[in-house]
């Protein structure tokens, strides 16, 4: 049963522009293996070695009351591979100081330096004040960080967010995972695109990702949810950006095909991918040749609109609303009103902030940690007036629900002139979609 969350905000993400439509242009990974290398410029100091990067607090941050003697660590990727979970971990950092909040950073390459990203979280247990560790995103590796680090300190709170393996694996060492919610928002994007005028959903993707069970089964139930509705579902093939052809080539396949597919699917297509580098070029085209597209896989303003927008949000750094009021004017300038949409506010930002804000007020007994309307609290703080809604994950196959797993989303914003919320975190998702399994589908 859903229960209804608040929240999020973002940082300022800058992604490198695009070239134009037709003929073969010039043209990366739910689950975060965010190739795309849009971001703005990667930071120097960070140290990716494997050992624990400690930082220096802003003037004037908010210390921890007297006696709260503890520290809290965010292990995030790199502005390169993840810029707004990095701000997100660096804004709580700013509020506390760097004296209660440790950084560190996992390894770009984090699948061949599996030893590396294990050894950087596993370093943060080290420190005796250590009292919580949060991970977003949760690559692999983080299954066997946590591990490790309850067998010497299993005072300290292990927390996942948006976690790459099987929930099975990390429930039993991790004290709370929190995940985009895969399974409603699988049946959310189809009824937004229905209730905008859709006839046909075109999901796009890769066998390394159809590989992994929340996409497979999010495929499933937008599958089941288009029968519903009465739209075609369509799958396309595009490549990955991690093998040879990398994210040039990747997103120059996209540039090319997607005139082909609005051609082919119709002018009421809507269009969903589970590659943030394929984000950019499928939002540019569909602005150019027609189609819809409801949200990014993790959706922000900042996902793929600058870029195929080319904008510049430097001034606009760090006021969300004025971030959304930008891309949203762009948008409409572009012919693109009623057809877009996004989260308001960015969901990788508010995960590493609003998890660390939630470890805080476990740890000093304000909060419950797996009191959703308490994570939802936390997620507040750094997310004013955006509505979210979540539940405890279910198992497909065994139909049992986990106490220490949630799934959440934000509300769709379509931007428009004006823009508006579609609603979706009032809607009740219904309950056999929580049970959908990609077998019964294929």
């Amino acid at each position: 049963m859903n229960k209804k969350l608040v929240s999020v905000l973002m940082a300022a993400v800058m992604a490198a522009s695009l070239t134009a439509c037709g003929g073969a242009g010039a043209s990366v990974d739910q689950n975060a293996d965010n190739v795309n290398e849009s971001s703005a410029d990667v930071q120097e100091a960070d140290d990716v070695s494997g050992k624990v990067s400690q930082e220096e607090s802003n003037e004037g941050s908010n210390g921890e009351a007297s006696g709260d003697n503890f520290r809290i660590g965010i292990v995030t990727g790199s502005y390169a591979q993840s810029e707004d979970d990095r701000r997100g971990a660096e804004a709580f950092r700013d509020k506390y100081g760097a004296d209660r909040v440790t950084l560190a950073i996992y390894p770009d390459n984090f699948t061949e330096e599996l030893e590396i990203t294990i050894q950087t979280i596993v370093n943060l247990s080290e420190d005796p004040d250590m009292k919580a560790i949060i991970v977003n995103q949760a690559v692999d590796g983080t299954t066997e960080a946590f591990r490790r680090i309850k067998e010497t300190r299993p005072d300290i709170l292990c927390i996942a967010g948006e976690a790459y393996e099987d929930f099975a694996d990390i429930e039993p060492v991790a004290d709370l995972v929190v995940s985009s919610d895969f399974v409603a928002r699988g049946y959310l994007m189809i009824r937004s695109a229905h209730e905008l005028g859709c006839d046909t959903f075109v999901h796009i993707s890769f066998p390394r990702h159809l590989s992994y069970e929340t996409v497979s089964r999010q495929v499933a139930i937008m599958k089941a949810a288009c029968e519903e509705f009465g739209m075609t579902f369509a799958m396309e093939e595009a490549p990955d950006p991690t093998t040879d052809v990398g994210v040039p080539g990747a997103q120059s396949f996209i540039l090319e095909h997607v005139p082909e597919w609005v051609e082919k699917y119709g002018q009421k297509s809507a269009y969903f991918c589970t590659n943030d580098a394929h984000t950019e070029p499928l939002i540019k085209k569909l602005l150019e040749c027609g189609g819809y597209f409801i949200e990014a896989d993790l959706p922000s303003p900042l996902m793929g609109y600058p870029g195929a927008l080319d904008l510049d949000l430097t001034e606009e750094a760090g006021d969300f609303e004025k971030i959304l009021e930008k891309v949203e004017g762009a948008v409409v300038e572009k012919g693109g009103a009623e057809r877009f949409g996004t989260w308001a506010y960015s969901y990788g930002y508010t995960v590493s902030a609003g998890l660390a804000e939630h470890a805080r007020n476990v740890i000093i007994g304000e909060s419950k940690l797996t009191d959703i309307n308490d994570l939802s609290k936390a997620y507040g703080v750094f997310s004013p007036g955006a509505e979210w809604n979540g539940s405890n994950y279910t198992d497909a196959a065994t139909g049992v629900r986990s106490d220490n797993t949630f799934l959440i989303y934000q509300d769709t914003y379509i931007f428009g002139d004006p823009g508006h919320y579609m609603g979706t975190t009032k809607v009740k998702v219904p309950d056999n979609y929580f049970t959908i399994n990609p077998e019964e589908n294929d």
